[in-house]
């Protein structure tokens, strides 16, 4: 897919853009553009973008659309740039279209269990606002303290919760969002049930900002459960633990959460944070079940675990519960202190789960890098994480190896190469193994029919 031409209509852009936004929406210059550069994954764009729109508005994201679209300048969304896929990384004459001071609650309705909301909004903090009425926001991405709605929902992004809740898509019921050329459409519904016309909706979620920029979201949200228990259970291996989980699965214990953490994970946070997890066992669990029978659900699970782990512990204190899930938040940013991180994020079926564990292990050991891997388990997504020399600028072959040993396990399993933290730039060459020449051709069809420049986030996801 060819990428728009950027040439002399830059300058044509940059002058219709500073007469036509409000003064100090539009930033330029090195200063300016190279915080908005790059995402959290750890690849790097070729250059910095052109210009930097800071809307706080949706017209702010029209005009700078239209005109993009009519002088054929790529753009590329951002919400706060903690994506793990390259997905918002923005190169050389691109024009970044920041959403995160679209950051207001619009709505927020406890009769309905809805929420329409801005895409700069803070995930924790709609779920804060949601729980002063006895509710929340179900998706739960480790990112939550510093992730946007917007940015989670152009991923379809994941979270500890997913076993139980489903991923953003399902607490997703419309959206407002502006088209390529300016256009502002609004799809879904404010109702519960809903099936007129095909689901533009579901569609737009996942879509990292190839098909149109979010500006609105009405939210699904849920009652906070009456109860939680949660359970650590510590195993002498990371395959034992895989396999734990797939044991519950198969005796139909449903958690709300089930998060798997290895060894070489576990000491990193300790390093990092002063805990002495690694110290307990070469593999952590941390499982929660909630409801009017969190309790006996947990007991359940704990029955079946005490089979598998060294050690089970259980407990109903929210505040033991914080420190043991603050650890499992903390583990990317206890990673990034020992390199440069390079995030993978496949999910298998969950009777896989223990044998893509052990591929894991077997091919860090054959390309020589290491590799750290966490799970969201009950849900068969895992995240192995190479570490890299973060001073090296390119990404070793050693490591592209790994990561292809990686994926092909996955669909080797019958799995997918991405399974909530999207395709971006990292995941494109293997883009079609898993999708096949005809659903790849007809999914560009789709992009083309939304988007015939190429202008949205173009070289991303297709």
């Amino acid at each position: 897919m060819p990428l728009p031409h950027t040439g002399p209509s830059a300058a044509r852009l940059l002058a219709v853009l500073r007469r036509e936004l409000p003064e100090g929406a539009l930033g330029i210059g090195p200063e300016a553009t190279a915080p908005y550069a790059a995402d959290r994954s750890g690849s790097r764009p070729d250059g910095e973008p052109l210009a930097v729109v800071h809307a706080t508005r949706a017209e702010h994201v029209q005009t700078a659309l239209r005109h993009a679209h009519e002088m054929r300048v790529p753009v590329v969304p951002r919400g706060a740039g903690t994506g793990l896929s390259g997905g918002a990384n923005a190169g050389a004459g691109s024009v970044v279209v920041d959403l995160s001071r679209m950051n207001r609650i619009l709505e927020l309705s406890p009769e309905e269990q809805t929420a329409v909301v801005e895409p700069g909004v803070i995930t924790a903090e709609l779920d804060r606002a949601a729980g002063e009425f006895g509710l929340r926001y179900a998706p739960d991405p480790a990112s939550a303290a510093i992730s946007t709605v917007g940015g989670n929902i152009a991923t379809n992004a994941g979270g500890l919760r997913c076993a139980k809740y489903g991923v953003t898509r399902d607490a997703v019921l419309g959206l407002d969002a502006v088209l390529a050329d300016g256009t502002l459409i609004r799809t879904g519904r404010r109702t519960v049930k809903g099936v007129t016309g095909y689901d533009l909706t579901a569609l737009l979620t996942g879509s990292e900002g190839t098909l149109g920029v979010i500006t609105a979201a009405t939210v699904r949200l849920r009652p906070v459960p009456e109860s939680t228990a949660t359970v650590a259970a510590y195993f002498d291996t990371f395959a034992e633990g895989a396999e734990a989980v797939s044991a519950l699965t198969a005796a139909h214990v449903e958690p709300a959460m089930a998060e798997l953490l290895d060894g070489p994970v576990l000491a990193a946070v300790d390093a990092a944070q002063g805990t002495d997890l690694r110290s307990r066992g070469g593999a952590l669990l941390l499982l929660q079940c909630d409801g009017r029978a969190a309790e006996a659900e947990a007991e359940a699970a704990v029955r079946l675990l005490r089979k598998h782990a060294a050690s089970v512990e259980t407990t109903t204190d929210p505040v033991e519960a914080d420190r043991l899930l603050t650890a499992r938040r903390l583990v990317l940013p206890s990673l990034e202190r020992l390199g440069r991180v390079l995030i993978e994020d496949i999910a298998v079926p969950r009777a896989q789960l223990a044998p893509a564990v052990r591929e894991i292990a077997a091919i860090a050991e054959r390309h020589d890098v290491r590799i750290f891997t966490f799970a969201h388990a009950a849900d068969g997504n895992l995240h192995p994480i190479l570490v890299l020399d973060p001073d090296s600028p390119d990404v070793p072959e050693a490591a592209w190896q790994a990561a292809s040993d990686i994926f092909a396990t996955a669909l080797r399993l019958g799995g997918t190469l991405t399974g909530e933290h999207g395709v971006g730039t990292l995941k494109r060459r293997w883009l079609a193994q898993e999708l096949g020449a005809e659903q790849h051709a007809l999914q560009r069809r789709v992009k083309a029919a939304f988007d015939p420049h190429h202008v949205l986030n173009p070289g991303k996801a297709l």
